[in-house]
């Protein structure tokens, strides 16, 4: 109790030191993005507090959730020293509330975060609210923990059936990682469309063979309509028979955004201006995933491609905003799609910015070295973004990073 007063006493008190809190949600690629940027570019001004506030101090490679998912070991990759020298501070909690008219951040229920800038980047998660049973019976890939329960599952499982919901890029590198590394389980991909069905014919192909290949059985044109313990059922009567049910079928947000009065869209994300700016409240900014961002050829989909220039763009924005700038319009367009396809193995499709497929595609090791190397490019990217204050930040483009002005 006496914390809890603690908390409280500070935020009544809050804001009459004359500094401006900004307070980022989130600790995601767009978050930590904003985080690295915006706290580089304003470490030098006494007046302004960046802080970040993530569930875990550890950030979350969610490109190699499936290796992870399969027993292997990634990098530890620590939010508190990428944070080290910025300025910025890492409050470790998970947000229960934001209160936009007191303009406060409720974390674990009991602690008291005021904000005046806010910037929402919660992200998402596993949509398995759609569908009875998956909440329940399926595993999901929306966080580490999920992926070491499910590494632990499978390190369990001596020969069965993995069924994965789900056809869309999660899926496929899912299937083809746990049939890569456990040969003694037959692994089925099961979903609507088929495999690669945004790619042109040629990387289509070879996806589909790769599949073959680690013998992937896939069901396309198939709809689960409900996860049972041993397995799912489809639409028009038929069965999968499983011993792990993996859903990749989808994402929903957070309800907080929604809960908090915030303008949302039909699926939760809030709805921003052209700037990345909340169009129902000027004080907060969305990025990544949790973020209803329209560009000329629609609203952008969630990846890691497009979310850290979001979370970059309104570190910008903010920057500028400080400054008396008026924001400048965020614009993106879409670069590749890089699939890989187990420990060796890869596809890439080149993209219009619209993301619709080009001619251009790579296959096999090629594909697998560029796929690894943009991976691997989000952490080095933020250490470089924190020796680049003020001058100009760096913006994703299909693995390179080019230099823009503010």
């Amino acid at each position: 109790m006496d914390a809890q007063r603690d908390v409280q006493r500070t935020s009544s008190t809050a804001g009459t030191t004359g500094t401006h809190r900004v307070v980022i949600l989130g600790a995601g690629y767009a978050g930590m993005a904003a985080a690295v940027q915006l706290a580089a570019r304003t470490r030098r001004l006494a007046n302004v507090q960046v802080t970040l506030v993530n569930g875990s101090d550890r950030f979350t490679e969610r490109l190699r959730l499936h290796m992870t998912a399969t027993g292997q070991q990634v990098g530890e990759l620590s939010i508190p020293e990428m944070l080290d020298g910025t300025g910025a501070e890492l409050v470790r909690g998970w947000v229960t509330a934001v209160d936009t008219d007191a303009r406060t951040v409720r974390i674990d229920d009991y602690q008291v975060l005021p904000y005046d800038t806010l910037v929402y980047g919660l992200g998402s998660v596993a949509d398995t609210a759609r569908v009875p049973g998956a909440d329940d019976h399926a595993y999901a890939l929306s966080n580490a923990q999920d992926a070491e329960l499910l590494a632990d599952r499978l390190g369990r499982l001596r020969g069965g059936t993995v069924v994965v919901v789900g056809t869309g890029l999660t899926g496929i590198e899912s299937a083809a990682e746990i049939a890569e590394q456990r040969p003694d389980l037959d692994v089925v991909l099961v979903g609507r469309a088929e495999p690669g069905a945004t790619m042109n014919a040629r990387a289509r192909t070879y996806l589909r063979g790769a599949l073959d290949r680690l013998r992937v059985t896939v069901r396309a044109g198939a709809e689960v309509v409900k996860v049972r313990p041993d397995g799912v059922e489809l639409a028009g009567g038929g069965s999968v028979a499983a011993d792990v049910v993996l859903w990749t079928g989808g994402s929903r947000v957070s309800p907080l955004a929604a809960a908090a009065g915030l303008g949302v869209d039909e699926r939760g994300r809030v709805v921003t201006d052209a700037a990345l700016r909340s169009v129902s409240h000027p004080d907060v900014w969305a990025v990544g995933d949790a973020a209803a961002v329209r560009q000329g050829y629609g609203v952008m989909h969630g990846t890691c491609q497009g979310g850290m220039p979001t979370g970059v763009h309104a570190a910008l924005s903010i920057d500028r905003v400080l400054r008396g700038l008026e924001p400048k319009p965020f614009r993106f367009g879409y670069y590749h799609t890089p699939v890989s396809l187990g420990r060796a193995d890869a596809v890439v499709q080149f993209t219009h910015p619209d993301d619709s497929p080009r001619r251009i595609s790579l296959t096999g090791r090629t594909a697998m070295r560029y796929k690894e190397t943009v991976t691997a490019s989000p952490w080095p990217t933020y250490g470089r973004m924190k020796k680049m204050p003020a001058s100009g930040a760096f913006w994703p483009t299909g693995g390179r990073f080019t230099r823009r002005a503010a």
